[in-house]
C-alpha cells in the first residue's frame, strides 16, 4: 500500500476560498495519513463533511490472522539476518516443532477466540494489556513527542497568540469529530477518481453495513477511527498491576500548567459552544501573568514514577486534605475532587517559561522536561515554550498515533492559514480572576517528600539519556524518488549502514506500521534488518574494490523493493510479530507451558530492539522523537522531506555513543548519495 497521498483542504482566508494541497508521509513507523476533503464550516467546526465520520466503521474488514506457516517463515527470515548458521538451525528446528504441535493448538484457539469477538480485532486486548500492565514510567518508555513547524508568520509565534489559536483549533477539531462531521479517514489509491465529490455523494447514500465495499469499488480504503474518542477528556490512571483508561466527555474544562501550578477554566460554555477566542486569550494571559514562583510541590512529576508506586502515592494524595469547615468553603472540594478534574480535562496545555536554544535542548524539553510542568498520564499535552515553539507529547496506551497525527495536521493548517487571534487582538475584558480556578492541593509532609524524591530520581533518569540531532540537505526525498527508490527504504538502509559502520554487525530492528485499514487495528512490525540490507552494508563497507557502482546500485534497488514488500505485508496485517506475540499472551494468561519457540534465547534476542525507528513526515512536523527502548539501543525518529532529511536520536550511555552514531548516519547518507551519483563511496 503506497504511503504518499495528496492532502487537500478547502479553507477561507481573507473572505476567499482557496484549495491548499500538499503531500505528506506520516508514520510512527508506517502510520497512514488519509486524504480528506473539507468544506468551509461555521465557528465551532473545522469543516462539515457530507460523509459522517463513522460512516465506514461498521463495515471495515476485520484484522486477519496470518497463516501459521507464513508467520513462521517470515520469523525465520528475520532471524537469519542476526544468527550464525548453527544458531539458525536450532531456531529453525524449534519453529518446525512449533508448527507441528503446540503452535497449531494455540493458533486454532486464537482463531476460535477471534470468531467470538467480531466487534474488535485479535490484537486489541493483548496490545492494550501490554501498555497498561507495564509498570515502568510512561515518560521516556512510551510517550513520544511531535514538534510543530513554526508558524510561517513570525508575529504569530508569540506564546499567548499561538497558544490561543492552538487551543481554539483543538476544540474545533474535537467538536467536528463529536458532531460526526469530521471527514472520514480514507486512503485513496486513485485520488482522481475517489477523492471527489462524486465519490462522497455515492458512499454517503450506502448503508453503513456495506459502505466500505462501495468505497472499495472506487479503490478507496476507509481507515479505522475507533481511537479518536480517546483524544479528548481522557487519561491513564495508575492502578496496582494494571492501569485503567478513563474518559469523561461531559467535562468542559481544560487544564493549564505553568511553573508547576495547575489552572482550570471552562473552554466550552453551558450550551456546548466553544468560548470566544478573545476570552480564552484573556484567561491564558491571566495565567501567564500570575507572579507565583515555580511550584516546589509540583504534582506533575509524580506521573514520571513507576506505575505501582504512583498508584500508591495517588491514593494517599486523594485521601489527604484539611477537612475543616473553612477549608471546604475556601476550596470547594478536596484532593480527590481535584484529581477528578485533572483526569477529565479536555487536554493539557503546558506553558513553559523558557526557550530552549538548540535542537537537542528543544527535543529534551518536549520529550521529558524536568517533569514539574507536565502531566504525562493525559491523552496528550500541548506544550508551548516562551518563544512559541510547540509540540504534542502523548500517552500511548489509548492509541497508536493515527488520531494524533490527523489532529496535528488539521490544527497546524488551520492555525497557520486562518488564525482566530492576531498580534493586534486585545484580550476580552472579563474577570479571569473569578473564572480561572487555581488548584491548591492539600499537602502533608510525606507527599512533599515523595515529590522531592520523584524530582531527584527523574533528574537522574533524564541525565542518563543522551540526544543528538542531524539535519542533512545534500539530497532529499525528491532525489530518491527521481531515482525510483523508496525514500523510507533508503532511510532504513542508512540506519542499518550507520550501525554496521559503528559496530560491525546487524542488530534487531523495529519499525511500526499502522493496521488502521482494519477494524480496531493497532500496529504490525516491519523488520528493517534483512538479508538485502545486510548484504548492502557489507558491499558498501568492503575495502577490496570488488563491487562496482552498478552492483551497488542494484543492491540499493533490491533493498528498496524488499522493504516496500515488507511494508505492504505489514499494513495488510501480514507480519509475524503480532501473531506470535498474541499466541504467547494467551498461553501465559491461561497458564500453559510456553513452547520451545518462545523459550529460545533467539526469540528474546530479536525482541530486544537495538534500533527502534519511527518516521513522520508532513509540512506540519519538524521532527518527532522518543526514548531508546533498550539500554544498549537507539531511539531513532527521522523525517525525509522535499527540503531536508532529519534525525533525532536518543540513547543511554555508556553502552552506546549517540554522537558517533549520528556521524555514521551522515557518512551513510553520503555513501548513498555517491552511489546514486555514479561514484563509489568514499573510504
Amino acid at each position: 500500500m503506497a504511503r504518499y497521498q495528496n492532502i487537500c483542504y478547502l479553507s477561507r482566508h481573507g473572505g476567499m476560498s482557496r484549495k491548499i494541497s500538499y503531500k505528506a508521509q506520516t508514520r510512527r513507523g508506517s502510520y497512514l495519513y488519509p486524504v480528506f476533503y473539507s468544506t468551509t464550516a461555521g465557528n465551532d467546526y473545522m469543516h462539515e463533511s457530507i460523509v459522517p465520520s463513522d460512516h465506514f466503521q461498521r463495515s471495515l474488514p476485520r484484522l486477519p490472522i496470518p497463516k501459521l506457516e507464513q508467520t513462521l517463515d517470515r520469523y525465520l527470515k528475520s532471524q537469519a539476518v542476526l544468527m550464525t548458521e548453527s544458531e539458525w538451525n536450532t531456531t529453525k528446528k524449534l519453529a518446525n516443532d512449533f508448527a507441528g504441535s503446540e503452535g497449531i493448538a494455540l493458533h486454532n484457539q486464537l482463531i476460535q477466540r477471534d470468531s467470538q469477538n467480531k466487534h474488535t480485532s485479535y490484537i486489541s486486548e493483548p496490545w492494550s494489556d501490554m501498555y497498561l500492565k507495564d509498570r515502568r514510567p510512561v515518560c521516556l518508555n512510551h510517550n513520544p513527542f511531535i514538534t510543530f513547524t513554526d508558524d510561517p508568520n513570525p508575529k504569530y509565534m508569540d506564546q499567548l497568540i499561538r497558544a490561543t489559536n492552538m487551543v481554539v483549533s483543538s476544540l474545533r477539531f474535537m467538536k467536528t469529530f463529536r458532531a460526526n462531521l469530521l471527514e472520514p479517514d480514507v486512503y485513496h489509491l486513485n485520488p482522481k477518481e475517489s477523492d471527489t465529490m462524486k465519490f462522497r455523494k455515492f458512499v454517503r447514500m450506502l448503508p453503513k453495513s456495506i459502505s466500505f465495499y462501495g468505497a472499495y469499488w472506487y479503490k478507496a480504503f476507509p481507515l479505522d477511527m475507533s481511537q479518536y474518542p480517546n483524544l479528548f477528556n481522557s487519561t491513564r490512571i495508575p492502578r496496582h498491576g494494571k492501569d485503567v483508561l478513563s474518559l469523561d466527555e461531559k467535562a468542559k474544562h481544560m487544564l493549564v500548567l505553568r511553573n508547576g501550578h495547575m489552572y482550570l477554566f471552562d473552554a466550552i460554555d453551558k450550551d456546548g459552544n466553544i468560548v470566544a477566542p478573545d476570552v480564552i486569550m484573556a484567561h491564558l494571559k491571566y495565567i501567564m501573568d500570575d507572579p507565583r514562583l515555580p511550584n516546589p510541590n509540583a504534582l506533575g512529576v509524580l506521573t514520571t514514577l513507576n506505575r505501582d508506586k504512583w498508584a500508591t502515592i495517588r491514593t494517599q494524595l486523594c485521601n489527604a486534605g484539611d477537612m475543616s469547615e473553612s477549608a471546604f468553603f475556601s476550596k470547594g472540594m478536596f484532593n480527590e475532587g481535584y484529581m477528578k478534574l485533572v483526569d477529565s480535562a479536555l487536554f493539557v496545555l503546558a506553558l513553559d517559561d523558557h526557550s530552549p536554544d538548540t535542537p537537542n535542548a528543544v527535543s529534551r524539553n518536549f520529550l521529558h522536561g524536568d517533569g514539574t510542568n507536565r502531566w504525562f498520564d493525559k491523552s496528550f499535552t500541548l506544550i508551548l515554550t516562551k518563544d512559541g515553539k510547540t509540540a504534542v507529547n502523548f500517552e500511548h496506551s489509548w492509541g497508536d498515533g493515527v488520531a494524533v497525527l490527523r489532529y496535528f495536521n488539521e490544527v497546524w493548517k488551520e492555525t497557520t492559514t486562518k488564525p482566530f487571534v492576531h498580534p493586534d487582538t486585545v484580550p476580552a475584558n472579563v474577570h479571569s480572576e473569578r473564572i480561572v480556578q487555581k488548584l491548591e492541593f492539600a499537602m502533608d509532609p510525606k507527599l512533599k517528600e515523595y515529590i522531592q524524591e520523584a524530582k531527584n530520581d527523574y533528574a537522574k533518569t533524564c541525565a542518563s539519556l543522551d540526544v543528538a540531532h542531524l539535519e542533512y540537505k545534500t539530497f532529499t526525498k525528491t532525489f530518491l524518488k527521481d531515482h525510483k527508490l523508496s525514500p523510507d527504504a533508503m532511510l532504513q538502509l542508512v540506519i542499518q549502514l550507520a550501525y554496521f559502520k559503528q559496530c560491525g554487525k546487524t542488530a534487531a530492528s523495529y519499525e511500526s506500521c499502522s493496521t488502521a485499514a482494519f477494524r480496531k487495528g493497532r500496529t504490525e512490525t516491519i523488520r528493517p534488518a534483512t538479508n538485502a540490507t545486510k548484504t548492502a552494508c557489507e558491499m558498501i563497507e568492503d575495502r577490496s574494490g570488488q563491487y562496482s557502482v552498478e552492483k551497488l546500485r542494484e543492491q540499493l534497488e533490491w533493498c528498496s523493493k524488499y522493504h516496500s514488500q515488507l511494508t505492504k505485508e505489514a499494513a495488510m496485517g501480514n507480519g509475524w510479530d503480532r501473531h506470535l506475540f498474541v499466541m504467547k499472551y494467551y498461553a501465559e494468561k491461561e497458564g500453559v507451558e510456553l513452547p520451545g519457540l518462545y523459550q529460545d534465547p533467539a526469540y528474546a534476542r530479536i525482541n530486544h530492539i537495538i534500533l527502534s525507528t519511527s518516521t513522520l513526515t508532513s509540512p506540519a512536523v519538524v521532527i518527532g522523537g522518543f526514548g531508546a527502548v533498550t539500554l544498549n539501543g537507539y531511539g531513532i525518529g527521522y523525517a525525509v522531506e522535499n527540503e531536508r532529511i532529519g534525525f533525532n536520536v536518543t540513547n543511554y550511555p555508556p553502552a552506546t555513543n549517540v554522537h558517533e552514531f549520528v556521524q555514521c548516519l551522515k557518512e551513510s547518507l553520503d555513501d548513498i548519495y555517491h552511489i546514486l551519483q555514479g561514484k563509489l563511496p568514499r573510504k
